[in-house]
């Protein structure tokens, strides 16, 4: 920094605060806006400013002005120009003795505030703002007995002041030497000056010329600080009495340190991890068994020596004890319409589901607990099961924590290891509280539907606790050996399907089904969240890309038939990559998806449409199948081979129920037209087959449709167009219930079925479809097999 003197004026004593002043006031001053606290008459104060424009007006008050300026607090500064900063109508005139300036336009003055003013008119406001102002006049009448009261009590009350508060005294000090009752304006001003009161109250003062007023002002804010400067005493000498104790403390323990060196009983890192601890544990509500055992561990680890190999295994308890949230909740968001609107904004549909959980939040705040509510989220992959467990988080204002539990085989990875065992540590659910920070998360449990078994023990089994209301309030982890209350932890589960969770541990659980997407519901989910998402996440603007809806169709049917959306994305950002490549080459800067962009980027579909068939042959019936990956449509083929004996033979990688099914349906179609003295099943063998080959099938629910495939081939006649059936078939013909209606409806719509059987038990299922899954699709409900003959054969119903 290097100084550059621009004016001086050596006629003011800065010790001479209470002189008599009667300098030739210039009747306009060039204004500087300050924003901490006015300036009051009386003294030499050093003034900071900086920037260009500020620097321009003090060089222009020196050389024209003799040096004089305003001084005038900021209601509000504004930084990029402070001429136009809003300000208040009184200020101080100052005169400039010093100016200090460095090379980066900060100005440093110092000089004298002198006179209290009032602005009269504005005279310019460029380049330098300028008023017209007038002066508060001398106060030369004879002090009155009241106003020598009032500043009797202000000099004592700084004198009790000083006592306490060392702050400014020797300027006060002299002061208070001078003080006589001939000069309160100036003594006023002077401690005005020294006193840290708001910056308003300052300026209420500054703007009261009336003394009497000015002095009870000024009497009432220096009661305030003699307030706040008791209260300050008290707590310093709290601090210092607390100081002196602790420091005691630490001599002492310092002097126990050496003399355990002396005696080779080193134990000075122990001592102070263990004072770590103490602080942190005492910032925690934590319980009192925990206490006990913290208390416990803490005097061992004190009394082990650093080289111990149990020095480190204690100390690894302790901090993950600490390290827990004890008595940390965050708090619960009350607004269930908000709950709605972020579950809206995240997923698209899938209203059902949403009604579902938000029936849940509801009741958990009406509550005030999570006792009871294990939530699973059962449906394809790709759905957005994981992505709704994170939307409840949020509605909730819960902190998040996922892991997975498939594959998992080994009980201690949700229990904990004992702490006998090397690199013992604790459960994944221990660990997620640690990680949240809070003791009531979110906690999603993903694939639990493909949690394992082992020699080392089920956690499944584990988990039962955990999932319990009735015992997770008490949940017991191996490596901590003390009880931590998971009853305020709201679980989320998800899975693919129930047939491989275990009835306990589903009996547990609240189950919410995401079936999966129709077409129109992936378009949308599309052209709402994934395009954009992967557009920005390529560094595309929203209208440099423009995708076709039919191109959007083609691709979902052809490449992505999926129950989710996962697929979906992945091919999007095929294509957007391809398009970011081509961009690179060729410089274009707008690109239009069609349908056959789509082919060219992606290739060959991966898709062949479902309908092998264009029109119905004899021995084809087309199925209706719920997987894991949700509906689907399946063909059932029956072919005769003329043979001497009848038989049946069956392909297509069938699982054992399957195959019984197609035994069931092989005799019953062949009694049921034995009574009309038909013998073509002992005449021919029966080849049943299921497309497609290489992908293992299983289930009950093929059997009115195997049924209907070998009673077409029988009598040589195709069933009707369109139409897909599901159903459990008995062996007198009675069709019973099945699953996942919602799914395999969807798959029928998917391939452009209008007629679909369900078992009549079933239809209710079918009735509290959204509509715009049921739209255009005519279902029939099936008590027994005559049902089925009389929709695929409307010309041909056999007696039974």
């Amino acid at each position: 920094m290097t100084d550059q003197e621009i004016f001086e004026d050596h006629a003011g004593d800065p010790n001479g605060a209470l002189q008599s002043i009667d300098p030739n006031l210039p009747p306009t001053l060039t204004i500087m806006p300050v924003a901490q606290r006015p300036a009051f008459p009386g003294m030499v104060l050093p003034m900071v400013f900086s920037g260009a424009d500020r620097m321009a007006a003090i060089e222009f008050s020196v050389e024209e002005e003799e040096g004089w300026v305003g001084i005038i607090l900021a209601k509000e500064v504004n930084k990029d120009d402070y001429l136009k900063s809003e300000l208040y109508e009184y200020g101080t005139a100052f005169k400039i003795m010093k100016v200090i300036r460095d090379e980066k336009d900060n100005v440093q003055l110092f000089g004298r505030a002198v006179r209290r003013f009032k602005r009269q008119a504005i005279i310019s406001d460029d380049p330098v703002l300028r008023y017209k102002i007038t002066y508060e006049q001398d106060h030369k009448k004879k002090v009155g007995n009241e106003l020598k009261a009032y500043m009797l009590a202000i000099s004592n009350d700084v004198r009790e002041l000083l006592q306490i508060n060392q702050l400014f005294q020797e300027q006060v000090n002299m002061v208070i030497n001078q003080l006589n009752s001939d000069q309160p304006a100036q003594t006023m001003d002077v401690i005005s000056n020294l006193i840290g009161s708001d910056k308003e109250q300052l300026q209420e003062l500054l703007e009261t010329y009336d003394l009497k007023k000015r002095a009870a002002l000024l009497l009432g804010m220096l009661k305030n600080e003699l307030e706040v400067a008791r209260i300050q005493a008290r707590i310093n000498k709290k601090i210092e009495e607390d100081v002196t104790d602790q420091q005691k403390e630490f001599f002492l323990r310092q002097q126990l340190q050496a003399i355990k060196k002396e005696l080779g009983e080193e134990v000075e890192e122990g001592e102070s991890v263990a004072q770590k601890i103490r602080e942190q544990i005492a910032e925690k509500d934590v319980p009192e068994e925990a206490q006990k055992v913290i208390s416990k561990e803490l005097r061992k680890l004190e009394s082990l020596n650093t080289q111990s190999p149990e020095f480190n295994i204690t100390r690894t308890y302790l901090e993950t004890l600490t390290d827990l949230p004890w008595g940390i909740y965050s708090a619960d968001s009350n607004d269930v319409p908000e709950a709605r609107s972020v579950l809206n904004e995240d997923h698209y549909g899938l209203d059902d589901v949403k009604d579902n959980i938000l029936e849940f939040l509801a009741t958990i705040l009406k509550r005030g607990s999570v006792a009871g509510s294990i939530i699973c989220l059962v449906g394809p992959p790709g759905v957005g099961k994981t992505s709704i467990g994170k939307s409840i988080a949020r509605a909730l204002g819960r902190e998040f924590y996922r892991f997975s539990v498939g594959g998992m085989r080994d009980e201690a990875e949700i229990k904990g290891h004992r702490r006998t065992y090397i690199g013992a540590m604790p459960g994944k659910i221990i660990q997620a509280l640690q990680r949240a920070g809070t003791s009531n998360p979110v906690i999603m449990l993903d694939e639990i539907d493909k949690i394992g078994t082992s020699q080392r023990g089920d956690p499944a089994s584990a988990l039962l606790e955990v999932l319990d209301p009735e015992q997770n309030a008490t949940f017991l982890d191996h490596y901590l050996d003390v009880n931590y209350d998971l009853s305020k932890v709201l679980f989320v589960a998800t899975a693919n399907q129930l047939d491989s969770i275990p009835g306990p541990l589903l009996d547990r659980m609240e189950i919410i089904r995401l079936s999966g997407y129709v077409q129109a519901e992936k378009i949308e989910i599309a052209k709402q969240y994934l395009i954009p998402k992967q557009l920005k996440e390529h560094g595309f603007a929203s209208d440099e890309v423009e995708f076709e809806e039919d191109a959007i169709a083609f691709l979902i049917d052809r490449y992505a038939r999926e129950a989710g959306v996962r697929t979906l994305e992945k091919q999007l950002r095929k294509i957007i990559r391809k398009l970011v490549l081509q961009q690179a080459e060729s410089n274009e800067v707008s690109f239009n998806v069609d349908r056959e962009t789509v082919e060219d980027m992606l290739g060959k579909p991966r898709f062949i449409p479902e309908k092998l068939y264009e029109k119905p042959i004899p021995g084809v019936v087309l199925g209706l199948a719920y997987t894991s990956l949700g509906g689907a449509t399946l063909y059932i083929e029956a072919q005769g081979i003329p043979s001497s004996s009848g038989s049946l033979k069956l392909t297509g990688q069938l699982g054992d129920v399957m195959k019984e099914s197609a035994q069931i349906a092989y005799s019953y179609v062949k009694s049921l037209l034995s009574k009309e003295g038909a013998d073509y099943f002992d005449k021919h063998q029966i080849h049943l087959h299921v497309p497609a080959g290489a992908t293992p099938k299983d289930g009950p629910s093929a059997g009115i449709t195997m049924a209907l495939a070998l009673y077409s081939l029988a009598v040589d006649k195709p069933v009707r167009d369109k139409l897909a059936m599901t159903g459990e078939l008995t062996l007198t013909g009675r069709v019973l219930p099945i699953g996942g209606v919602k799914e395999k409806t969807i798959g029928a719509r998917r391939v452009d079925v209008d007629t679909l059987i369900f078992p009549a038990q079933n239809r209710r299922d079918f009735e509290e479809l959204p509509e715009y899954i049921t739209e255009g699709i005519t279902a029939n409900f099936a008590d027994n097999f005559q049902d089925v003959l009389a929709v695929a054969f409307p010309d041909l119903i056999p007696e039974a």
